[in-house]
Formats: C-alpha cells, sequence, structure tokens
C-alpha cells in the first residue's frame, strides 16, 4: 500500500500538467491521469478497509496436526499424483506458484483434516478423493 501512496502525488501532477493543455472536456491525458487517480484511490480504500479488518491467527489456538490457512499440503490424488500446495489467503492466491485460495472448493474440503486421511471434496468438475500425506507448518 506504502507503493500505491507515493504514486498517489506523481498522479496529480500528470492531472495538473493535463490541465495546463487546455479544454478539459477533450482531453485524453486529462481523462486518463483522473481515472488513473480515481482507480488508485480505490485500491487504497479497499486495502485500509482489509487492513482494518485483519485478524492475526494465534498459532496457540490451531490443531498442528490439521489442514489449516498457512499450512503446505502435500496430496496423492487418485491417480497416484502427488501435489503440493501452500493454503492462501485470497489475495495472495498464486497458483503457478501452487499457492491456492482458502476459499477454494479443493481447500474447503480438506480443512480441518489429518496427514493419512482420505477426504472425498466436491470440485466443479465432480467428486474427487485426495489423500493428504504430509502438512507442514
Amino acid at each position: 500500500m506504502e507503493t500505491l501512496q507515493k504514486r498517489k502525488p506523481l498522479v496529480q501532477e500528470e492531472i495538473a500538467r493535463a490541465r495546463e493543455h487546455g479544454d478539459l472536456r477533450e482531453n485524453a491525458e486529462y481523462h486518463a491521469a483522473k481515472e488513473t487517480l480515481t482507480n488508485l484511490m480505490r485500491r487504497i480504500m479497499e486495502l485500509d478497509s482489509k487492513i482494518s479488518h485483519a485478524k492475526i491467527i494465534e498459532e496457540q489456538n490451531i490443531d498442528p496436526d490439521k489442514v489449516f490457512i498457512g499450512v503446505t499440503v502435500n496430496l496423492q490424488d487418485e491417480d497416484g499424483d502427488k501435489h503440493e500446495y501452500t493454503i492462501v489467503d485470497l489475495e495472495e492466491a498464486d497458483p503457478s506458484a501452487n499457492k491456492i485460495s482458502v476459499q477454494s472448493p479443493l481447500v474447503q474440503g480438506l480443512l480441518g483434516h489429518k496427514a493419512g486421511e482420505t477426504v472425498e471434496v466436491a470440485l466443479p468438475a465432480g467428486k474427487s478423493k485426495f489423500k493428504i500425506l504430509k502438512i507442514v507448518r
């Protein structure tokens, strides 16, 4: 968010420069800069809201043997293929880096289960079974 706040004065300078070019009704540079500022301010407000509602997860209240946000889980699917995923918040999700959202159907089906368990998970393509091989904090 700090980076966004540093960009704000730069965008405001762009708007000021664009104003100097004359008639604002037909000034594409001005309108683009105003739109950029609006989007920037919206994103800052979103992040402020998320930060103000964020909750710190106390590890002492979490069973270390169960699937929960923040763990890396090793799975084996029905075909015998192995997968490793780190369970993260929606904002941090990056499937290409094997970081999947706690809100995803796969994780929703795994939450609260322990290593060694086989879990049937309802996925958009249908039900699948996964064996939880290992959970790492």
